[in-house]
């Protein structure tokens, strides 16, 4: 599938900004089965500074900053997209979750023994980085006692994280009115309403609560308009989803807010250990009292 995209984000200030630091990370990751065609970054009013680098999650980051006053900020990323198929779910059906537990939990070996005593893949360093808790996916014991059903002993570890995505899907209410992003992962436990940042969040945290590792994925979802109707420009959002990790598996795509594994409808922008790894666009500004924020974003199949 080739997709044309565009996500624009505008800042209207109350009062003017005397200078304005920004990180925008709006630049799709290079990937096996996705490649960037074309790709524009335009930032007004035009930065005064502005450099690319790359961070320790292998993402693109745009770092710019304005010196001069200002009363708006408008950041506006096209591109163009080509995603295939991922590859294919190699045959490790009989692995079970907790295999993938002990294997995390000793890297310096290897290999580790699976239950029928092959041996598995040595064990990726930035998967184990992945078991760790993070800012705003720390520990949480209500997290780990709602994850128990999905990963009940012996189950191998493909059922269980699928698993474990259906009964977040099932259980759990999309509401856009329900949360901010500061939300806790307990929180949205005792309320079992969010959005896709709440559950890629909740997700990740009943894994690692587990000893699993898994990544949060940031990007965008090809989605489809009401029977009838014709696309919208602007409509879309981005989107999140997780990244589960088993070194006879390696990274699988699970995407808890729709209960499907990611397929070439997914165009990947970045992961992290949570969102603030990943969020599109942050920064630091001086001066500007109150402001508003319009985010839109368009995903067309070309």
């Amino acid at each position: 599938m080739r997709y044309q995209i565009e996500h624009t984000t505008r800042y209207d200030y109350a009062e003017p900004v005397a200078r304005s630091w920004q990180l925008a990370r709006l630049l799709p990751r290079a990937l096996p089965w996705q490649h960037l065609v074309s790709h524009a970054l335009q930032v007004d009013p035009p930065p005064d500074e502005r450099h690319d680098v790359i961070d320790s999650f292998g993402n693109s980051v745009t770092h710019f900053s304005l010196h001069g006053a200002h009363r708006w900020l408008r950041v506006q990323m096209q591109c163009t997209v080509d995603v295939g198929e991922r590859p294919a779910l190699p045959d490790a059906a009989e692995i079970s979750w907790e295999t993938v537990r002990d294997a995390m939990r000793d890297t310096t070996r290897s290999a580790a023994p699976n239950t029928r005593g092959n041996a598995a893949p040595a064990v990726d360093l930035g998967a184990a980085r992945a078991c760790e808790p993070t800012p705003l996916v720390p520990l949480s014991g209500l997290a780990r006692e709602f994850a128990a059903a999905s990963l009940a002993p012996g189950r191998t570890w493909l059922a269980s994280v699928t698993g474990l995505m259906q009964a977040i899907y099932a259980g759990f209410v999309f509401d856009a009115e329900a949360t901010t992003v500061s939300t806790s992962v307990d929180e949205i436990l005792r309320e079992r309403r969010g959005v896709c940042q709440d559950f890629a969040h909740l997700m990740l945290a009943c894994l690692r609560a587990h000893g699993l590792p898994a990544r949060y994925v940031s990007g965008y979802l090809l989605t489809d308009p009401p029977p009838g109707q014709e696309r919208l420009m602007g409509a879309d959002a981005s989107h999140a989803w997780v990244a589960a990790y088993s070194p006879w598996h390696g990274w699988v795509e699970l995407d808890p807010t729709n209960d499907q594994l990611a397929d070439d409808r997914y165009v990947t922008l970045g992961w992290g250990g949570d969102f603030a790894d990943v969020a599109p666009l942050r920064g630091v500004i001086l001066g500007g009292a109150e402001q508003t924020l319009e985010v839109s974003v368009s995903v067309l199949p070309i």
